[in-house]
């Protein structure tokens, strides 16, 4: 094949690596440019699905889309076999979710001690404020 013959899938390809973002930029380039072409670029991101979708990657179902995002965020490629890439992604669900429970933890635990360091703050406040008081003799009851 030609240069010329695969310059539109090579287009795709690299537009579909910087996602929805950059086919709304050369759709509107489109219409800037020949309004024609950014018309046809519309027609063809309905009809290919890369408008309603989060990725342009539509060959993929959601959820499988979802940790295929997941992995590629963290740099992690595909190794070809899916109950391997399926097993890692659900690992890396739970991993994800185990750091999100500690966290959690963590939060809770800093508050428990805040709350200790104030309510000591408080006590010792409370102390230095009735020992530095001056004595005042009781109101005679009336």
């Amino acid at each position: 094949m030609t240069a010329l013959a695969t310059w539109p899938t090579q287009a795709q390809d690299w537009l579909d690596e910087r996602g929805k973002p950059a086919w709304i930029a050369a759709m509107v380039l489109g219409f800037i440019v020949f309004w024609p072409l950014g018309l046809a670029l519309l027609f063809y991101m309905i009809w290919s699905k890369r408008m309603f979708n989060g990725s342009c990657r539509h060959r993929h179902g959601a959820d499988d889309w979802r940790a295929r995002h997941r992995m590629e965020r963290y740099g992690f490629r595909t190794s070809g076999n899916s109950a391997f890439d399926s097993y890692k992604a659900d690992t890396l669900r739970r991993l994800e979710e185990e750091q999100d429970a500690f966290e959690a933890f963590l939060k809770r635990l800093r508050a428990a001690k805040d709350k200790t360091e104030f309510d000591a703050f408080m006590d010792e406040r409370a102390r230095a404020t009735r020992d530095n008081a001056p004595d005042t003799p009781d109101r005679p009851a009336n």
